[in-house]
């Protein structure tokens, strides 16, 4: 038979992790490009030939996704395998009539074709959503495992957007190590917080490679999820963040619902600053599609470290990138400060922005008076360290978990807002992670 020619549409993410485990050696399939969708700057590269395998030694092509049915016609493609994250299933399906419309066929790889095994328990955390709080609780369930004496080593959903060769494996121990690997301000919202704690995370762009490399430093391996994405590796014990202040999204985006569906624990987090109708309707939903889950209520209370700059001040609020953009979040951490700590106002940004960042607005007009932390190479931080100092206001409040003040120079007064997973009542993660260890025979 005929290869079947393949376009992998994709955000640099899921989409080479996908190649990696179904298509890179398999002769069935003819891989003919990638598209790029939600990451600025990526397409008009190249997937390597040093990462593509023999069957690729001329590496593959990244084209924009706009290009699709031009593309699906010129290369001649028979499928289209859809493999990025955090969409909703309204856009999932709108591009899969692109697909159809050009005569190919739309395709969703599953699990069974793309979890790789590991030699080692793996606990993975994901969420239904971008920004419902999986960051904390993969930094709680990690303490709780440290507590107990454990070796422990987190994984991360990839975001490689630079050398693709370079960042085939990344190993991060400390904060140096993120300019080590020249790290973007999204990659470095993810790994900081871990290094900062004395945590060892990886990252790249080969899942396989990562995990070996993991396995021979961990006893328990911390799938650390992104963007609403089932994980990469076969699972142990899954917990699933969710989000009351998006109540109804759990079943509205893929493949949020996945990770839902496939939770052994579900955590409610934010119960403290949600609306009880909210969190009933969140509650039902769960029932629903997955009764056999064990549910976690919890919050992400926060820490100012200054709170005298939020007080009376005119502050302008720099949250989290893609909680703003492709999270679609209408509000963060370092709103939710802002309002606690007595701002008398909160500037819009958008009458300052310049730059890549005019482009980030476009693409997400929705933010609305808030700041997206977006840096995702040299021109877009320096873009973003002129928008925040030319913003007329009287101090920055910074809900991005980086010390962004590390990565550009504020010409203003500036404060950090922290959060961490704080469960409410029992069960807690800590009875039921303590419960997995001794099924699993782990001391």
């Amino acid at each position: 038979m005929p290869k079947k020619n393949v376009i992998i549409i994709g955000a640099a993410g899921r989409d080479f992790h996908n190649f990696n485990t179904y298509y890179r050696d398999n002769d069935l399939y003819n891989v003919v490009a990638f598209t790029a969708a939600q990451i600025p700057d990526i397409d008009g590269r190249k997937y390597p030939s040093e990462l593509a395998g023999k069957l690729y030694p001329e590496g593959i092509p990244i084209h924009p996704q706009q290009d699709l049915t031009g593309l699906i016609k010129q290369l001649e493609a028979d499928i289209c395998s859809f493999s990025y994250s955090d969409i909703s299933y309204q856009e999932v399906m709108a591009v899969s009539a692109i697909v159809h419309s050009a005569g190919a066929d739309f395709l969703l790889l599953g699990p069974a074709h793309t979890q790789i095994k590991s030699k080692k328990p793996v606990i993975s955390v994901g969420a239904v959503r971008t920004g419902c709080g999986k960051s904390q609780t993969s930094r709680r369930v990690i303490a709780i495992l440290l507590a107990r004496g454990l070796k422990v080593v987190a994984i991360r959903h990839p975001m490689p957007y630079g050398d693709l060769v370079a960042q085939k494996v990344q190993r991060y121990a400390t904060v140096e190590d993120l300019s080590l690997h020249k790290c973007t301000i999204e990659e470095m919202e993810e790994y900081e917080p871990h290094v900062v704690r004395g945590n060892i995370i990886y990252a790249g762009v080969d899942y396989e490679a990562i995990l070996r490399e993991a396995e021979k430093e961990a006893d328990v391996i911390v799938w650390d999820g992104g963007n609403n994405d089932f994980p990469f590796y076969k699972t142990d014990l899954m917990i699933t963040v969710t989000d009351p202040h998006r109540a109804g999204h759990e079943l509205l985006f893929y493949p949020g619902e996945v990770t839902l569906r496939m939770a052994d624990i579900v955590v409610i987090n934010k119960i403290d600053s949600s609306a009880p109708e909210d969190i009933q309707k969140l509650r039902n939903n769960i029932e629903k599609v997955n009764p056999e889950a064990i549910v976690v209520d919890a919050a992400s209370p926060l820490t100012v470290e200054n709170p005298e700059i939020i007080k009376g001040k005119r502050v302008l609020v720099v949250e989290d990138g893609p909680t703003l953009t492709h999270g679609n979040m209408k509000i963060g951490a370092g709103t939710v400060a802002a309002r606690k700590y007595g701002a008398s106002e909160l500037i819009d940004p958008r009458p300052y922005i310049v730059g890549k960042l005019e482009e980030t607005f476009k693409t997400y007009p929705d933010i609305g008076t808030l700041l997206p932390a977006m840096g995702y190479g040299e021109e877009q931080i320096s873009d973003l360290e002129k928008t925040i100092n030319g913003t007329d206001c009287d101090s920055v409040v910074i809900g991005t978990p980086i010390d962004l003040g590390r990565i550009i120079k504020i010409n203003k007064p500036s404060t950090k807002v922290g959060y961490d997973l704080q469960e409410i009542g029992r069960p807690d993660l800590e009875e039921l992670i303590s419960g997995f260890l001794e099924k699993r025979g782990i001391k």
